[in-house]
């Protein structure tokens, strides 16, 4: 039995897909089962990850989880109530962010994953670490902008990414979870390095629209973001994006060679969401 926690999140609600499409037992955690609109496939169980003893009953006879985890979340409780559990494997969906052999992580986003990453290699529970820096659901950030006319705004036009589609992040997790890839860290990648004024580029060919890109000047954008999100985790991730500025990102065959085919391409993942830039 693999259970999914953060299964009605993205990449968490791929995940319980990729695993039933492969034949594989499934319970998806959620703190309000009557909403997960979950594939029936899929055994929904309450939980909260705050409180280890409402984890008894999702844990049990579970051999492996897939662990996505919100921002900030303490994994502390879920991992002592795994550990009484006999839970045996841990996927933990982190970040790209992480700097290896670093003590203390070079920001907020990246010393946040490195911890969860700590606190499961001190559980003594076998553990793999999935890393992602930029998935292409970062995307979803300018349908609201397409409802306005044709001009995409944002900071950081020629930040690089190979973004990373949500279904071949589903797929590498089907691949994993039974098994075999214990103490293994793989950083996922798409197929090629794209900036964000090729994405938006992308983005318009693929819906038929003629879009363009629009320079925007980071720190007013900085300062609108910080007003309803965490300043040191926004000024965190357009660091990260700033470093991109001018560097082809990295690309590597881990998606294939876990996977067995060959990433999505951007152009695919807009395809696949089309009904979110109607």
């Amino acid at each position: 039995m693999f259970l999914v926690i953060g299964a009605t999140a993205h990449f968490g609600r791929q995940a319980v897909d990729a695993l039933l499409a492969a034949g594989q037992p499934v319970r998806a955690l959620t703190r309000r089962p009557e909403s997960a609109d979950l594939p029936a496939g899929a055994r929904v169980v309450p939980g909260d990850l705050t409180d280890a003893d409402s984890l008894g009953s999702a844990l049990a006879g579970v051999e492996a989880i897939f662990l996505v985890l919100p921002y900030g979340m303490d994994a502390a409780p879920l991992l002592s109530a795994a550990r009484r559990a006999g839970v045996r494997r841990i996927v933990f969906l982190s970040s790209g962010a992480v700097v290896d052999g670093a003590q203390a992580q070079p920001d907020v986003i990246a010393q946040y994953h490195r911890d969860v990453e700590r606190a499961i290699e001190a559980s003594g529970i076998e553990w793999t670490f999935l890393r992602l820096l930029f998935p292409a659901i970062n995307s979803l950030s300018f349908a609201m902008q397409l409802a306005g006319g044709e001009v995409i705004r944002a900071a950081y036009g020629q930040a690089a990414a190979s973004v990373v589609h949500e279904n071949d992040v589903a797929d590498v997790v089907a691949a994993v979870l039974p098994g075999g890839h214990g103490g293994r860290v793989y950083d996922l990648t798409g197929p090629q390095s794209l900036t964000q004024t090729e994405q938006v580029e992308i983005l318009g060919a693929t819906l038929g629209r003629p879009l363009t890109f629009e320079e925007l000047d980071d720190a007013p954008v900085r300062a609108q973001l910080a007003q309803f999100m965490d300043p040191a985790f926004t000024n965190a991730l357009f660091d990260l994006m700033a470093a991109t500025v001018g560097k082809p990102a990295q690309v590597n065959s881990l998606v294939e060679d876990l996977t067995g085919h060959a990433p999505r391409t951007y152009a695919q993942w807009v395809a696949d969401h089309l009904a979110d830039f109607s």
